[in-house]
């Protein structure tokens, strides 16, 4: 190979692409020169003579650990790195009876379809659902609100190599990485009617093809779907189709709000606090009758999301051991019938939307746009990332260059 030294093209090709697995072959079995190799990056060092057996299996050794290595940081992305709990917290009646229906369902295959409003715990449900079931494989979430529609049919399926410009290898889809687990469908009505179709042959077949292939996968996943919607008028709409509601809807789990279970609030606000405060570097804060009695005269339009953020902006003023009632953000002032206004007064809520907002705008500009890498800095799960991006409208792209 004139001009150049194997060594000094690996260096270049390790430049050029740092994850490239490289294997050195060559004709001189010198110890110090494979110790150079392996310091400069290379996967493997072969010296000739070699039998075509066992270059073979280097090559599928090196391809298996790429594989690997894309399908955990898919993984990563899309699961997420916190705990994410699965305790269901209230001593309500309809609570109680939910828990039960969770996990007298969670040990069979039915698919299963949650219902209820914004900020109700519907994913809580979901990965309660997924532990309960024994199930050995991954809980893989998707918010199919959050993925651009054209990029979804990829999301889901995978591709092979070469299959658009940018494919320079294969890689699995979110169905195919579910394989053995739970794949978790949220905010399923928001699905685009293109893929509604491919969707449903998926989940009847339980068979996937990924873009570009022609190979079909065979997946044994529980589907696990939500919506804050009426999935029955989005099908007498047109925009959702009859025949994958009917397929989704095998088992119906309706999330109550927290309005109509008012009596949990306080409890729900005592196990929320101890992670909160630590969220929010405070020390460990108890909370006050009066403060308690306040949140059950609220009638939690934002419910348990509601819940937590003005738990927040309450441990942040917080100056005492215990959480009062002048803590909270002028909250629940009690007209002449004992109903309450909103959470928060205007200039309140200004201005924690626009902390929310400033927070999520700098995670992008200091890593410019770069979503991955912003995800792991917040500390919280994409799909609760990609939520607020879409709350505040923050396009990643902008912020890149």
């Amino acid at each position: 190979m004139p001009g150049l030294s194997g060594i000094e093209l690996l260096k270049t090709a390790k430049t050029l692409d740092p994850a490239l697995p490289v294997i050195l072959i060559t004709a001189f079995p010198e110890f110090d020169l494979a110790l150079e190799a392996l310091r400069a990056g290379a996967k493997d060092f072969l010296v000739k003579p070699f039998h075509p057996d066992d270059f073979t299996s280097r090559v599928h050794r090196a391809l298996e650990e790429v594989r690997l290595k894309d399908e955990n940081k898919i993984l990563a992305r899309h699961i997420g790195k916190e705990y994410m709990p699965t305790e269901i917290v209230g001593q309500t009646p309809e609570i109680l009876k939910l828990i039960g229906l969770v996990d007298k369902v969670a040990p069979t295959p039915a698919d299963v379809l949650i219902l209820g409003e914004s900020g109700t715990g519907k994913e809580l449900i979901a990965r309660r659902l997924h532990v309960k079931s024994g199930r050995r494989g991954h809980f893989v979430p998707v918010d199919c609100g959050a993925i651009p529609e054209n990029l979804l049919e990829n999301e889901f399926f995978g591709h092979e190599r070469g299959a658009y410009t940018d494919a320079s290898r294969a890689a699995p889809g979110l169905m195919e990485l579910a394989d053995g687990g739970t794949f978790f469908l949220d905010e399923i009505c928001e699905l685009p009617g293109s893929l509604q179709a491919k969707l449903l042959r998926a989940l009847q077949e339980r068979q996937i093809r990924r873009v570009g292939g022609t190979d079909i996968r065979s997946v044994d996943i529980r589907i696990v779907a939500a919506t804050n919607r009426d999935p029955q008028q989005e099908v007498k709409a047109g925009r959702f189709r009859e025949d994958l509601y009917y397929r989704l809807n095998v088992i119906n789990i309706n999330l109550p709000p927290l309005r109509e279970r008012i009596e949990d609030v306080p409890l729900l606000a005592r196990h929320y606090l101890p992670r909160i405060c630590k969220e929010m570097n405070k020390p460990p804060l108890g909370l006050d009758e009066s403060a308690a009695e306040m949140l059950m005269h609220y009638q939690w339009p934002g419910n348990i999301r509601e819940l937590q953020n003005v738990l927040k902006t309450s441990v942040v003023l917080c100056s005492e051991e215990a959480l009062t009632a002048s803590d909270l953000p002028e909250l629940l002032v009690a007209d002449s019938n004992g109903h309450c206004d909103h959470a928060f007064t205007a200039n309140k809520k200004k201005h924690v939307e626009s902390f929310e907002k400033g927070f999520f705008e700098s995670l992008l500009k200091h890593h410019k746009g770069n979503v991955r890498a912003a995800v792991d800095e917040a500390g919280i799960p994409a799909s609760s990332f990609y939520w607020y991006l879409k709350k505040y409208q923050l396009n990643p792209q902008s912020f890149r260059g």
